[in-house]
């Protein structure tokens, strides 16, 4: 019988190592929903701060406020780690209308996009329509030269995950002003990336090759978009754009670190983006992200953890028009010679979280959904491959061998928000804010204990 005492002290371990992770993971949520910080500081950040696209006074007000409230969490240590930032200005001329060949007129809720040039007073031209990039670059250069192109392809509404609609028409956006710039459009105009039909606009970046001449460039509203597609289906159609926004030098910002000390160096980095766009207020793009990883901090120091590994929180800066702050991040670390081997992040918004997907081999993967026991009691149900997120994304290129993982919500309304006016603090759930930040403390105590 002797021979089935190590057997028997063996599962011993391993059951009394469950219990205790679940009583701690009990207690994480606890302080989490109980005792939580995460909504009121949000709060601070939408409502005293508000927009704060990379560059402008709003961001720059936005590093000192978070490094404050992490150095009053009292954490091993807090600084900022200088980046250079493309430095984009919206200007404050954006308007649009259409007018058939009766003189009608359709003014459009429109939103510059991100790398747009002006349009140095009111730019008129015909439009020419298109659905998607594939049929512009379709076209031969008379029929774009001269004219306006507009893209109108719609959100795929069976997309259960509202990420994969966003994705298949993210083209519209990021790629069609560059293509039909080679092609001697004007302008470009785009049906906003979002899920409902509604009268706001939703802004984000596009990007020009070099060499590529830079031409303004907006989005509309979704139901501007397809009351315009209508009048196309009469005749020709002119569009007035004006617009003044400008791209000034690059400037210097900020990413905001805190760090928990672990008993080796070997580094786990959460974090979101701390820029936003310049409307709306941010709140779930990234606000909430940015309140998961500082309150998964505050959660953990609370409880007296001591890591086995330096547990660092990162607020990026410039995510939205450039990913400076994720790139720059990462070249330091390798030059730096950090021993990175897991990263998270929150950058889906501030709705009820799901789970996490996962970044890594099928080994890695593994090793993550072995905890799915341990998270069942708090629906935090799909543990899968998938996307992590584009601050920590350049990580990889210098550590393929870490981990990475994205927390997963239920993406249902984050598209009604995104990049728009929309996108303040009311839209945000106090309950299910605290639960992703729960989240993440949660996989980082998890994880934490179990990567070597």
């Amino acid at each position: 019988m002797t021979r089935f005492i190590p057997i028997l002290i063996l599962f011993t371990s391993l059951n009394l190592n469950a219990q205790n992770d679940s009583i701690f993971v009990r207690q994480i949520f606890d302080e989490a929903l109980e005792n939580g910080q995460s909504y009121e500081n949000l709060k601070v950040l939408c409502k005293s701060i508000g927009a704060r696209i990379s560059g402008s006074k709003q961001a720059e007000d936005a590093i000192r406020w978070g490094r404050h409230l992490l150095k009053s969490y009292n954490l091993d240590t807090v600084y900022l780690q200088e980046i250079q930032i493309p430095n984009w200005k919206r200007g404050k001329a954006e308007k649009a209308w259409a007018e058939n060949s009766t003189g009608e007129k359709l003014t459009l809720n429109i939103l510059a996009l991100g790398g747009s040039s002006s349009t140095n007073g009111l730019l008129k031209a015909e439009i020419v329509q298109v659905k998607n990039v594939d049929e512009l670059k379709a076209l031969s250069s008379d029929k774009v030269k001269g004219k306006i192109v507009f893209l109108t392809e719609a959100f795929d509404q069976k997309h259960i995950n509202t990420f994969s609609a966003y994705g298949h028409c993210y083209p519209l956006r990021g790629d069609a002003p560059n293509e039909a710039s080679k092609l001697g459009a004007k302008a470009v105009v785009i049906r906003s990336l979002a899920t409902p039909t509604d009268n706001f606009p939703h802004t984000g970046v596009t990007e020009f090759e070099d060499g590529v001449k830079v031409i303004p460039c907006a989005a509309m509203s979704t139901q501007n978009a397809d009351d315009l597609v209508k009048w196309l289906s009469n005749g020709k159609v002119m569009l007035n754009m004006e617009l003044d926004c400008a791209t000034l030098p690059n400037a210097t910002s900020y990413n905001v670190i805190a760090e928990i000390k672990g008993k080796d160096n070997k580094i786990i980095t959460i974090g979101g983006h701390l820029d936003s766009w310049d409307v709306g207020e941010g709140a779930h793009d990234d606000g909430a992200g940015i309140m998961h990883n500082i309150e998964a901090m505050r959660i953990l120091k609370t409880l007296n953890y001591k890591p086995n590994h330096t547990i660092r929180c990162v607020l990026f800066m410039n995510e939205e028009n450039g990913n400076f702050g994720g790139e720059t991040y990462a070249k330091l670390a390798k030059e730096n010679n950090e021993e990175h081997i897991l990263a998270i992040e929150s950058d889906r918004g501030g709705f009820l979280p799901m789970g996490f997907d996962v970044v890594g081999t099928t080994e890695q993967l593994a090793t993550v959904k072995q905890f799915e026991t341990i998270l069942y009691p708090y629906d935090l149900l799909k543990i899968k491959e998938g996307h992590s997120g584009v601050d920590i994304g350049p990580l990889r290129k210098y550590y393929p061998e870490m981990i990475q993982m994205g927390l997963a919500i239920n993406s249902q309304q984050y598209f009604n928000y995104h990049h728009s006016a929309n996108d303040v603090f009311e839209t945000v759930n106090k309950r299910e804010l605290e639960l992703g930040a729960a989240s993440i403390a949660t996989m980082v105590y998890l994880m934490d204990k179990t990567l070597k």
